[in-house]
């Protein structure tokens, strides 16, 4: 991937009030399935001069989403500096770890930025760590992919490696933790997403070797509980779900998908079945979560949350589904129907959530590969591809294409709604 210059962008048909729904806190939204709330209603059309409200320049390259509370928009990135290490400033290299990736020999700035929802000026703008990395990364991969989250109170920030970190919302840093390396498979590079539950921060750490699943203190950054999994890298952000008094932590993996219990780390319940290279993160609505999973095979089920145990051969699954899943993206569940693409392709396959049949079946959308997750917002389905390309669908059973939107710029991240905005981050610019 060539060195370009990311862009946060704000699309919008006009300025709007910040609402207490308005926001878009986390990576796949305040549902976790990415589904905007209710009232939103961004826009159907745009192109570089048109519903175009702002565009902010952002420093170095990042794949992360943007996220939105009240009149912030805040961004990761990661900095190539000029300053090249010194031999003794190079990180060691572990042996054991086959890679297809060169590490670099220059430091990078691993930087949090706030930017005004309203003008697009930066507010803020702090470097969290500079550092060598230990590992390359995959071409169109970055240092920056781990979205921030927030729970208004606090921006909870990953640079897996690099360190976790903790800001108040006016950029003072309040803690951060090192938790140790990563090792990547094939070091084709780091992508941990914090997941904030009341006064619990979730992290993935899945790796070549000594994974596990921390769960931190959202107000300290001390260690609440950490347990190892048996798995590799995974890359998959945890979903958490409460269902009848019990709040369930849901890691999506090669090995197994596992619930573990928030207030402990015991796993709940459990099922394989998943291919290599488990990337899409769970979703769940009405007592059931959705696994998906599709590199070198296609995997799909649903399970009800009010299982207990080893599932892989039991007949409490609802129903699995093994065609057309996606690799990178994670699938959109909205009203009753679960979405999502063939691997990176634009084949697009919509089930039935509650019985598992397909009511659109691999076909085919107007756009390129994906790396970015859909999302859904004013009865629409908007898919982003990675040449810019977003085609908006009607939220119904069957494929109606309602806009198709080309910008010339590169999107990787995946898409933010709030209120009446749509919020895209290229790697250069928005319209």
């Amino acid at each position: 991937m060539r060195k370009t210059i990311g862009l946060a962008l704000a699309l919008s048909f006009a300025a709007a009030a910040v609402a207490a729904d308005d926001n878009w806190p986390s990576w796949r939204g305040p549902t976790a399935n990415g589904a905007a709330p209710a009232g939103a209603n961004p826009p159907l059309r745009w192109d570089a001069t048109t519903n175009i409200k702002w565009k902010a320049e952002l420093p170095g390259l990042g794949s992360a989403t943007p996220i939105i509370w009240d009149d912030q928009v805040f961004v990761v990135t990661a900095v190539k500096t000029d300053r090249e290490a010194k031999s003794e400033e190079l990180p060691k290299q572990d042996s054991q770890f086959e890679t297809k990736t060169r590490p670099p020999t220059h430091f990078y700035r691993f930087e949090v930025l706030s930017f005004d929802r309203n003008t697009g000026k930066l507010r803020w703008r702090h470097t969290a760590a500079e550092a060598v990395p230990h590992e390359g990364h995959h071409p169109t991969h970055s240092y920056a992919a781990g979205s921030p989250a927030t729970d208004g109170k606090r921006l909870y920030v990953s640079f897996g490696s690099f360190g976790t970190y903790a800001y108040d919302l006016a950029g003072h840093l309040l803690w951060s933790r090192d938790l140790g390396r990563l090792h990547t498979r094939l070091g084709w590079g780091e992508a941990v997403t914090p997941v904030v539950h009341g006064d619990s921060v979730v992290l993935n750490r899945d790796q070549e070797a000594d994974s596990k699943l921390v769960v931190l203190d959202a107000a300290t950054g001390k260690t609440r509980w950490e347990v190892k999994r048996d798995e590799k890298t995974s890359w998959n952000t945890p979903l958490v779900a409460e269902y009848e008094g019990r709040t369930q932590v849901i890691v999506n993996g090669t090995t197994r998908v596992r619930s573990y219990d928030l207030a402990n780390g015991k796993v709940i319940w459990e099922i394989g079945g998943m291919t290599v290279n488990a990337i899409p993160s769970v979703v769940a609505a009405g007592g059931v979560a959705y696994a998906v999973s599709g590199y070198r095979g296609a995997a799909a089920v649903a399970v009800p949350l009010d299982s207990g145990g080893d599932l892989t051969d039991s007949d409490k699954v609802i129903w699995r589904y093994a065609k057309g899943t996606p690799y990178v993206p994670s699938p959109l569940l909205f009203d009753g129907r679960l979405y999502f693409t063939q691997a990176n392709t634009p084949l697009l396959t919509v089930l039935d959530a509650k019985t598992g049949k397909p009511v659109v079946s691999a076909e085919r959308l107007p756009v390129s590969d994906f790396y970015a997750s859909p999302v859904a917002a004013g009865g629409r389905i908007y898919f982003v591809g990675r040449d810019g390309t977003t085609v908006v669908l009607k939220a119904a059973n069957g494929l109606e294409v309602l806009a198709t939107n080309k910008l010339d710029d590169p999107v990787d991240a995946s898409p933010a709604v709030a209120g009446r905005q749509l919020f895209l981050r290229g790697q250069k610019y928005l319209y």
